[in-house]
This record gives structure tokens, C-alpha cells and sequence, in this order.
């Protein structure tokens, strides 16, 4: 296995071709990207300290556990980084169906250098991006979780556009009450103002009902 400690976006290949392997490390070292290899997916398996990749590049056709296989393995893992399956021109409906079932995307054997350093360059993108949204909504999940029950009675109908008086009916509590559980709403969540309130929860649902 090649390591790298860099901060460079890591591409993780799993190919039984050795002189594909080779030829990709190349390739990727050449567009600015460190690489993890593995010569079969059963090796990728074994390994009990992988590095942390952002994309893998599997091969469909492998012996042992195939990439087929590795790819169902991974998904009922619900490792999110984008796999991007090489294969033969025989195994197209299968890379299709892959992409069905959650697959970033695949190449057909000989590929084009500038074609998959693009396909990578976005899968990279897009995964990077995802675990920008999905550290930010673990940190508003932090801070709501960080709120007594009440506080998150207030925020569920200030998020609601309910005005004090009404939240104080709604839950049986002096509009005073309201006030003093609303304050520590806004200093947990660290909103400066209502609409910022209504964002972070916007936010949170949206990412809830994602995640379903």
C-alpha cells in the first residue's frame, strides 16, 4: 500500500492490473492528488488502519471479493465517499446499475487521462463539500441538544413564527418564562437574531429528512 501524509486530496485504487494501478498513481500524482493502492478488494478489506481517501476508484472484475461486491459491503457500512468504478465495455450495465444504487460514476477501459482526472476532481468536490454540510449540521444537533426540554419547546414554535404571548399559551408558561428560556435559546444556539434561529432549525430539518 502507498501512504501519504499530505494534505492533497487522497484517491484510493483498488485494481488487480498492476500495471494499471501504476499507470493511475502516476496519473494522480501528476494532477496533484496522493493515492492509497490495493491489488484486490479482499487487501483493501484486510486493512485494519486505512487511510482516509476522498474518492476510490474500483475495479468492477477482480478475483476473491469483487468491486461489485466491495461496493454493497461499503453502502451497508454508509461510508459516503464516491466510488468510481473502472470497467471493461462488457460491464457497462453493471456500472449503470451501480450508479443506480448510489455509484459517483464510472470509466471504460482505456480511459482518457483528462476524463478521469475530471470525473475525480468532482466526486472529490462534491464529497468535501458533503462533509462540510454534514460537520455543521453535527454541531447545530450539538447545541440543540444542549437545551433543556422547555428551551427546545421555545425554539420548536419560535421556529414556527409564534410571537412570546403565543408560545406562552401554547405551553402553559408566563410570557416572562418565555422570555428567559428564549434568551438561553438564542446564547446555546449562538443566534444573533430570530431569522438566524429559523435557518439553523430550517437546516436541521432539511438535513433530518435527507438522512431518512
Amino acid at each position: 500500500m502507498n501512504s501519504s501524509v499530505s494534505q492533497e486530496p487522497m484517491v484510493c485504487i483498488i485494481d488487480d492490473d498492476e500495471a494499471i494501478r501504476e499507470s493511475l498513481r502516476l496519473l494522480l500524482f501528476a494532477g496533484g492528488l496522493s493515492s492509497c493502492v490495493y491489488e484486490s478488494a479482499d487487501a483493501f478489506l484486510a486493512d485494519e488502519n486505512p487511510n482516509s481517501f476522498d474518492c476510490m476508484l474500483l475495479d468492477i472484475r477482480m478475483p476473491g471479493t469483487d468491486g461489485l461486491e466491495l461496493f454493497r459491503i461499503l453502502s451497508r457500512k454508509q461510508l459516503s465517499y464516491p466510488i468510481i468504478f473502472i470497467t471493461g465495455h462488457g460491464d457497462i450495465p453493471l456500472a449503470v446499475s451501480a450508479i443506480k444504487n448510489g455509484a459517483f460514476d464510472f470509466l471504460t477501459k482505456p480511459f482518457r487521462e483528462g476524463e478521469l482526472l475530471e470525473k475525480i476532481n468532482s466526486a472529490i468536490a462534491l464529497y468535501r463539500s458533503s462533509k462540510k454540510q454534514l460537520l455543521k449540521l453535527q454541531k447545530l444537533q450539538q447545541r440543540v441538544d444542549s437545551c433543556t426540554p422547555r428551551e427546545k419547546d421555545v425554539m420548536r414554535l419560535l421556529a414556527q413564527g409564534l410571537p412570546n404571548k403565543g408560545i406562552a399559551e401554547a405551553l402553559g408558561i408566563s410570557p416572562r418564562t418565555v422570555e428567559i428560556h428564549r434568551a438561553h435559546v438564542m446564547e446555546k444556539m449562538a443566534a444573533g437574531s430570530l431569522p438566524a434561529l429559523v435557518k439553523m432549525i430550517t437546516l436541521l430539518e432539511a438535513g433530518r429528512q435527507k438522512s431518512r
